[in-house]
Protein backbone atom coordinates (compact mmCIF):
# COMPACT_ATOMS: atom_id res chain seq x y z
CA UNK A 1 0.00 0.00 0.00
CA UNK A 2 1.39 3.38 -1.00
CA UNK A 3 1.02 5.85 1.86
CA UNK A 4 3.00 8.59 0.16
CA UNK A 5 1.19 11.51 -1.38
CA UNK A 6 2.30 12.77 -4.80
CA UNK A 7 2.65 16.51 -5.11
CA UNK A 8 0.20 16.55 -7.97
CA UNK A 9 -2.71 14.90 -6.14
CA UNK A 10 -5.90 16.79 -6.89
CA UNK A 11 -7.50 18.12 -3.71
CA UNK A 12 -11.20 17.36 -3.34
CA UNK A 13 -13.66 20.22 -3.27
CA UNK A 14 -15.41 20.68 0.07
CA UNK A 15 -18.86 19.26 -0.49
CA UNK A 16 -20.35 19.98 2.93
CA UNK A 17 -19.02 23.31 4.23
CA UNK A 18 -22.18 23.93 6.27
CA UNK A 19 -21.64 23.79 10.03
CA UNK A 20 -25.31 24.13 10.91
CA UNK A 21 -26.40 20.52 10.39
CA UNK A 22 -29.94 19.39 9.66
CA UNK A 23 -32.53 22.09 8.95
CA UNK A 24 -35.20 20.40 11.11
CA UNK A 25 -33.44 18.40 13.84
CA UNK A 26 -36.60 17.97 15.91
CA UNK A 27 -38.31 15.99 13.15
CA UNK A 28 -35.23 14.22 11.78
CA UNK A 29 -35.38 10.52 10.93
CA UNK A 30 -32.72 7.88 10.41
CA UNK A 31 -32.56 8.49 6.66
CA UNK A 32 -31.80 12.18 7.23
CA UNK A 33 -28.64 11.50 9.21
CA UNK A 34 -26.38 10.38 6.35
CA UNK A 35 -25.63 13.93 5.23
CA UNK A 36 -24.12 14.84 8.63
CA UNK A 37 -22.21 11.63 9.33
CA UNK A 38 -18.42 11.39 9.33
CA UNK A 39 -18.05 7.67 8.59
CA UNK A 40 -15.10 6.75 10.76
CA UNK A 41 -12.32 4.17 11.00
CA UNK A 42 -9.46 5.14 13.30
CA UNK A 43 -8.33 1.88 14.86
CA UNK A 44 -4.59 1.27 14.52
CA UNK A 45 -5.06 -2.05 12.71
CA UNK A 46 -7.01 -0.52 9.83
CA UNK A 47 -5.74 -1.94 6.54
CA UNK A 48 -6.41 -1.15 2.90
CA UNK A 49 -9.40 -3.50 2.70
CA UNK A 50 -11.11 -1.81 5.66
CA UNK A 51 -10.59 1.67 4.20
CA UNK A 52 -11.90 0.51 0.82
CA UNK A 53 -15.01 -0.82 2.57
CA UNK A 54 -15.39 2.43 4.51
CA UNK A 55 -15.20 4.51 1.34
CA UNK A 56 -17.57 2.22 -0.58
CA UNK A 57 -20.15 2.58 2.19
CA UNK A 58 -19.66 6.34 2.24
CA UNK A 59 -20.27 6.52 -1.51
CA UNK A 60 -23.36 4.33 -1.29
CA UNK A 61 -24.99 6.22 1.57
CA UNK A 62 -23.72 9.73 0.66
CA UNK A 63 -22.13 10.39 4.04
CA UNK A 64 -20.62 13.82 4.68
CA UNK A 65 -17.10 12.44 4.97
CA UNK A 66 -14.89 9.56 5.88
CA UNK A 67 -12.66 10.18 8.89
CA UNK A 68 -9.35 8.33 8.82
CA UNK A 69 -5.83 8.44 10.17
CA UNK A 70 -3.43 10.55 8.14
CA UNK A 71 -1.62 7.55 6.70
CA UNK A 72 -4.87 6.54 4.97
CA UNK A 73 -5.84 9.97 3.59
CA UNK A 74 -4.22 9.48 0.20
CA UNK A 75 -6.00 6.17 -0.36
CA UNK A 76 -9.35 7.58 0.77
CA UNK A 77 -8.95 10.63 -1.46
CA UNK A 78 -8.29 8.43 -4.48
CA UNK A 79 -11.26 6.19 -3.72
CA UNK A 80 -13.65 9.11 -3.15
CA UNK A 81 -12.61 11.37 -6.00
CA UNK A 82 -15.66 13.04 -7.58
CA UNK A 83 -18.00 11.30 -5.11
CA UNK A 84 -19.12 14.36 -3.13
CA UNK A 85 -17.84 12.69 0.04
CA UNK A 86 -15.13 14.59 1.88
CA UNK A 87 -11.99 13.17 3.41
CA UNK A 88 -11.33 14.11 7.03
CA UNK A 89 -8.06 13.42 8.87
CA UNK A 90 -7.39 13.33 12.60
CA UNK A 91 -4.51 15.46 13.88
CA UNK A 92 -2.51 15.03 17.08
CA UNK A 93 -4.64 11.96 17.64
CA UNK A 94 -5.66 10.64 20.09
CA UNK A 95 -3.82 12.37 22.94
CA UNK A 96 -3.41 15.93 21.68
CA UNK A 97 -0.06 16.00 23.44
CA UNK A 98 2.10 16.68 20.38
CA UNK A 99 3.79 20.03 19.85
CA UNK A 100 1.96 22.72 17.94
CA UNK A 101 4.52 22.59 15.14
CA UNK A 102 3.99 18.85 14.68
CA UNK A 103 0.21 19.29 14.60
CA UNK A 104 0.52 21.99 11.96
CA UNK A 105 2.82 19.82 9.86
CA UNK A 106 0.50 16.81 10.16
CA UNK A 107 -2.50 18.92 9.16
CA UNK A 108 -0.68 20.36 6.17
CA UNK A 109 0.49 16.91 5.11
CA UNK A 110 -3.06 15.59 5.40
CA UNK A 111 -4.39 18.40 3.22
CA UNK A 112 -1.63 17.81 0.68
CA UNK A 113 -2.71 14.18 0.55
CA UNK A 114 -6.35 15.07 -0.12
CA UNK A 115 -8.07 15.90 3.19
CA UNK A 116 -10.45 18.85 3.19
CA UNK A 117 -11.40 18.54 6.86
CA UNK A 118 -9.18 17.99 9.90
CA UNK A 119 -10.17 16.98 13.42
CA UNK A 120 -7.44 18.10 15.82
CA UNK A 121 -7.13 17.18 19.49
CA UNK A 122 -6.54 20.04 21.92
CA UNK A 123 -3.65 20.10 24.35
CA UNK A 124 -5.63 18.69 27.27
CA UNK A 125 -2.71 19.01 29.66
CA UNK A 126 -2.32 22.70 28.89
CA UNK A 127 -6.04 23.23 29.47
CA UNK A 128 -5.85 21.42 32.80
CA UNK A 129 -2.87 23.60 33.70
CA UNK A 130 -4.92 26.70 32.86
CA UNK A 131 -2.42 27.65 30.15
CA UNK A 132 -5.23 28.99 28.00
CA UNK A 133 -2.92 31.03 25.79
CA UNK A 134 -1.15 27.84 24.70
CA UNK A 135 -4.43 26.02 24.05
CA UNK A 136 -5.68 28.83 21.82
CA UNK A 137 -2.31 29.21 20.10
CA UNK A 138 -2.26 25.48 19.35
CA UNK A 139 -5.66 25.63 17.67
CA UNK A 140 -5.07 28.92 15.88
CA UNK A 141 -1.83 27.74 14.30
CA UNK A 142 -3.54 24.67 12.85
CA UNK A 143 -6.40 26.82 11.50
CA UNK A 144 -3.93 29.26 9.96
CA UNK A 145 -1.74 26.43 8.65
CA UNK A 146 -4.48 24.93 6.49
CA UNK A 147 -6.50 27.87 5.12
CA UNK A 148 -9.75 26.87 3.45
CA UNK A 149 -9.88 23.61 5.39
CA UNK A 150 -12.70 22.79 7.80
CA UNK A 151 -11.14 22.49 11.27
CA UNK A 152 -12.87 20.61 14.08
CA UNK A 153 -11.43 20.76 17.61
CA UNK A 154 -11.72 17.63 19.75
CA UNK A 155 -11.93 18.75 23.38
CA UNK A 156 -12.19 15.25 24.95
CA UNK A 157 -15.14 16.01 27.20
CA UNK A 158 -14.79 12.90 29.34
CA UNK A 159 -11.57 14.31 30.79
CA UNK A 160 -12.94 17.79 31.52
CA UNK A 161 -15.09 19.49 34.11
CA UNK A 162 -18.07 21.46 32.84
CA UNK A 163 -16.09 24.66 33.42
CA UNK A 164 -13.20 23.32 31.35
CA UNK A 165 -15.60 22.29 28.57
CA UNK A 166 -16.92 25.84 28.41
CA UNK A 167 -13.40 27.26 28.30
CA UNK A 168 -12.26 24.79 25.64
CA UNK A 169 -15.22 25.71 23.42
CA UNK A 170 -14.65 29.43 23.92
CA UNK A 171 -10.95 29.10 23.06
CA UNK A 172 -11.76 27.06 19.95
CA UNK A 173 -14.17 29.73 18.80
CA UNK A 174 -11.68 32.53 19.50
CA UNK A 175 -9.00 30.66 17.55
CA UNK A 176 -11.13 30.53 14.42
CA UNK A 177 -12.05 26.84 14.35
CA UNK A 178 -15.24 25.78 12.58
CA UNK A 179 -16.42 22.98 14.90
CA UNK A 180 -15.99 21.71 18.40
CA UNK A 181 -16.09 17.94 18.83
CA UNK A 182 -16.80 15.93 21.95
CA UNK A 183 -14.40 13.03 21.89
CA UNK A 184 -11.65 11.01 20.24
CA UNK A 185 -13.44 7.78 21.11
CA UNK A 186 -10.13 6.51 22.49
CA UNK A 187 -10.37 7.77 26.07
CA UNK A 188 -12.63 6.69 28.94
CA UNK A 189 -15.92 7.88 27.46
CA UNK A 190 -17.69 9.34 24.47
CA UNK A 191 -20.40 11.84 23.60
CA UNK A 192 -23.32 12.63 25.89
CA UNK A 193 -26.46 14.60 25.17
CA UNK A 194 -25.63 16.91 28.09
CA UNK A 195 -22.19 17.73 26.73
CA UNK A 196 -23.49 18.38 23.23
CA UNK A 197 -26.13 20.76 24.61
CA UNK A 198 -23.53 22.56 26.71
CA UNK A 199 -21.16 22.94 23.77
CA UNK A 200 -23.95 24.27 21.57
CA UNK A 201 -24.87 26.87 24.19
CA UNK A 202 -21.26 28.07 24.33
CA UNK A 203 -20.50 28.29 20.61
CA UNK A 204 -23.94 29.44 19.48
CA UNK A 205 -24.92 29.20 15.84
CA UNK A 206 -21.59 30.38 14.45
CA UNK A 207 -19.87 27.01 14.85
CA UNK A 208 -20.70 23.37 14.34
CA UNK A 209 -20.83 20.79 17.12
CA UNK A 210 -19.71 17.25 16.36
CA UNK A 211 -20.78 14.39 18.62
CA UNK A 212 -18.54 11.34 18.54
CA UNK A 213 -17.71 8.31 20.63
CA UNK A 214 -20.17 5.63 21.71
CA UNK A 215 -22.95 6.48 19.24
CA UNK A 216 -24.05 3.08 17.95
CA UNK A 217 -27.79 3.33 17.27
CA UNK A 218 -30.33 5.58 15.58
CA UNK A 219 -32.02 6.65 18.80
CA UNK A 220 -28.78 7.95 20.30
CA UNK A 221 -27.77 9.64 17.06
CA UNK A 222 -31.10 11.48 16.82
CA UNK A 223 -30.84 12.52 20.48
CA UNK A 224 -27.44 14.07 19.79
CA UNK A 225 -28.86 16.00 16.84
CA UNK A 226 -31.78 17.29 18.88
CA UNK A 227 -29.32 18.40 21.58
CA UNK A 228 -27.41 20.51 19.05
CA UNK A 229 -25.04 18.27 17.10
CA UNK A 230 -24.55 19.30 13.48
CA UNK A 231 -22.16 16.46 12.65
CA UNK A 232 -21.84 12.90 13.96
CA UNK A 233 -18.61 10.93 14.10
CA UNK A 234 -19.56 7.26 14.04
CA UNK A 235 -18.33 3.89 12.85
CA UNK A 236 -21.80 2.31 13.05
CA UNK A 237 -23.00 4.64 10.30
CA UNK A 238 -24.72 2.08 8.08
CA UNK A 239 -26.68 0.58 10.98
CA UNK A 240 -27.68 4.05 12.16
CA UNK A 241 -29.06 5.28 8.83
CA UNK A 242 -30.92 1.99 8.44
CA UNK A 243 -32.61 2.47 11.79
CA UNK A 244 -30.63 -0.23 13.56
CA UNK A 245 -27.92 -0.69 16.13
CA UNK A 246 -24.31 -1.85 16.10
CA UNK A 247 -22.95 -3.87 19.01
CA UNK A 248 -19.30 -3.28 18.16
CA UNK A 249 -17.33 -0.90 20.37
CA UNK A 250 -15.94 2.17 18.63
CA UNK A 251 -13.53 3.23 21.31
CA UNK A 252 -10.83 1.50 23.27
CA UNK A 253 -11.97 0.60 26.80
CA UNK A 254 -9.84 1.39 29.79
CA UNK A 255 -7.49 -1.30 30.95
CA UNK A 256 -8.05 -2.02 34.62
CA UNK A 257 -5.84 -3.96 36.96
CA UNK A 258 -6.84 -5.69 40.13
CA UNK A 259 -4.96 -5.24 43.38
CA UNK A 260 -2.59 -8.09 44.24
Amino acid sequence: MNNHCPNGLEVLTIAHPNTKGLSNPETAEAKDLAKIIDHTYLKPDGDREQIEKLCAEAREHHFASVCVNTTMVHLAAELLKDSGVNVCAVIGFPLGAATTASKVFEAQEAVRCGAVEVDMVINVGALKSKDYALVEYDIRKVVEGVPGTLVKVIIETCLLTDEEKVIACALSKAAGAHFVKTSTGFSKGGATVEDVALMRRVVGCEMGVKASGGIRDTETALAMVKAGASRLGVSASVAIVNGGKSHSADYIPRVTTSSP
